[in-house]
């Protein structure tokens, strides 16, 4: 059964990349904007008006847009001018964007404009929230943004759903627009000056991936911590290296965050520490609170800048309630940009630690007596163990390597140099998100085989956190007796530990 629930905006709601990735996961959850948040928008629509009625010239109002800036443009043509504006930049190509990042990206635009210095008309944004409510959403190509003038291609895409035009998601399935809204009775809005442009002009697009990329990336850091208290289970790992007087000497939050966190889930394991002779454990475990903590850092710091991305105002040019319009460069995505390629190389470097730990469980040379491959020695050779998943963690981390290049450092003028400095965070934030899933799958692999590697110690010796997370991968995923096919416990677990905020 689904349950509807509400999000409300009001004029003093700040949206959460926590609530982004809520309403992008739940279809079911309907928008509503109070009184107070559609007056505020009628006053920056009304400082419009009277720049129209005085015949003002004023960027993308009443001009032409980037190069054609100079360009004035008659008042009757104002209409057209921001439909041939959505029109001639929806030129994005690639893979389609799932619904699910689509309602993000829809409310990180509509959050910007309801701030209330856009310009638009309460209608639009009724209209907007009309399609989202009904479970209407639009068809996106992923490519094609450089992350300055915002994210005019996508966004256009999504623009053109406001004229009737393009396609659109609708029940699970993509239809042309026309064909929804006429089923529907729904009938397309007429941009009015200044609607088009504060459409496209922004950068909702890489926002609103970034929000669920930093959600995803809490979650991985959490994860790794179960994956390294698991194997250090198995292996009978020290505990010498998470205690607290050692991180109190060095107080990165992260780190001392980590270090706590291992600590309760190994609390009164009688594995840990059960080798008197052990002197150190390898660097996978010995410092994982130094790497894992650094990532929470760098996750930390990504969510404070999407978080306040999403509340800002990106268009341009910004139009006041006094009256006051005002060109400038909020549009630029530079910020994003620079998160998304530190939390990139944070969270891939989870993924590394993780999948050099996956490759000792399994590896009779390093892993304190446990059998090769984690297959009883009786059965190994006819059957392979857990060999190969370790080779997929190794693929895995090997392409985040190639997809942790920076994005924000290059830069390729466009619009004949006038806009000669872009962000490129667009790519920044999708190449994000690929690393996040690559990540999620090598810590479900490193889960997979930590947990394999408990069914040759004794279990009941196991810590209160341990015991917990190894019980909730067996309500999942049967002990490795004999071959099977790997890719359905590894997706398991993805989807129902690794995922499961």
């Amino acid at each position: 059964m689904h349950v509807t629930t509400k999000l409300t905006i009001t004029p003093s709601t700040r949206l959460t990349p926590s609530d982004v990735y809520f309403f992008s996961n739940n279809s079911n959850t309907k928008l509503i904007i109070s009184q107070k948040t559609a007056r505020k928008i009628k006053a920056s629509r009304n400082a419009i008006e009277k720049f129209l009625k005085r015949r003002t010239a004023v960027y993308g109002v009443t001009t032409g847009f980037g190069k054609f800036k100079e360009k004035l443009i008659s008042h009757h043509q104002l209409t057209e001018l921001q439909e041939n504006l959505i029109k001639s930049h929806a030129a994005g190509v690639g893979s389609i964007l799932s619904p699910q990042l689509t309602r993000a990206v829809m409310l990180a635009r509509l959050n910007t404009l309801l701030q209330g210095f856009s310009g638009v008309r309460p209608k639009l944004i009724q209209f907007v929230v009309q399609l989202l409510n009904s479970g209407i959403l639009p068809v996106i190509p992923t490519q094609g943004s450089v992350g300055a003038s915002g994210d005019l291609a996508p966004l256009s895409h999504a623009g053109l759903v406001l004229l009737g035009k393009g396609k659109v998601w609708y029940k699970g399935k993509i239809h042309s627009t026309a064909k929804v809204f006429k089923k529907l009775g729904i009938k397309p809005i007429k941009l009015h000056a200044k609607e088009g442009l504060a459409w496209i002009n922004g950068t909702a697009f890489m926002t609103g991936i970034s929000c669920i990329v930093v959600e995803k990336a809490k979650q991985i850091t959490k994860v790794a911590d179960w994956g390294c208290a698991l194997t250090l289970e198995a292996i009978e790992g020290m505990s010498t290296p998470f205690k607290e007087a050692i991180h109190s000497l060095r107080p990165h939050p992260g780190q001392k965050q980590c270090a706590k966190h291992i600590r309760e889930l190994i609390k009164q394991s009688k594995l840990v520490d059960s080798n008197p002779n052990r002197v150190q454990d390898s660097y996978t475990l010995r410092c994982a609170p130094q790497v894992h903590g650094a990532a929470r850092d760098a996750v930390d710091y990504a969510y404070k800048v999407i978080a306040r991305e999403l509340n800002s105002v990106t268009d341009n040019p910004i139009v006041f309630p006094s009256g006051v319009v005002l060109s400038g460069g909020n549009f630029h995505g530079q910020p994003v940009s620079l998160a998304m390629d530190f939390l990139r190389s944070a969270i891939a470097g989870i993924g590394n630690i993780s999948e050099r730990r996956t490759a000792k469980l399994i590896d009779s040379a390093l892993n304190e007596g446990l059998p090769l491959f984690l297959i009883p020695p009786s059965k190994g050779g006819l059957h392979n163990g857990l060999m190969i998943p370790q080779y997929t963690a190794a693929a895995l981390a090997s392409e985040n390597k190639i997809l942790t290049h920076p994005a924000s450092v290059d830069s390729i003028p466009t619009s004949a140099n006038q806009e000669d400095h872009v962000s490129m965070g667009s790519i920044s934030a999708r190449f994000a998100l690929r690393v996040a899933k690559n990540v999620e799958h090598i810590l479900a692999i490193e889960l997979l085989t930590a947990a394999q590697a408990l069914e040759f110690r004794d279990r009941s010796k196991l810590g209160i956190g341990t015991k917990k997370i190894y019980c909730n991968i067996r309500k999942l995923v049967p002990p490795l007796q004999r071959d099977r096919i790997l890719s359905r416990d590894i997706e398991a677990l993805v989807e129902g530990i690794v995922r499961k905020i």
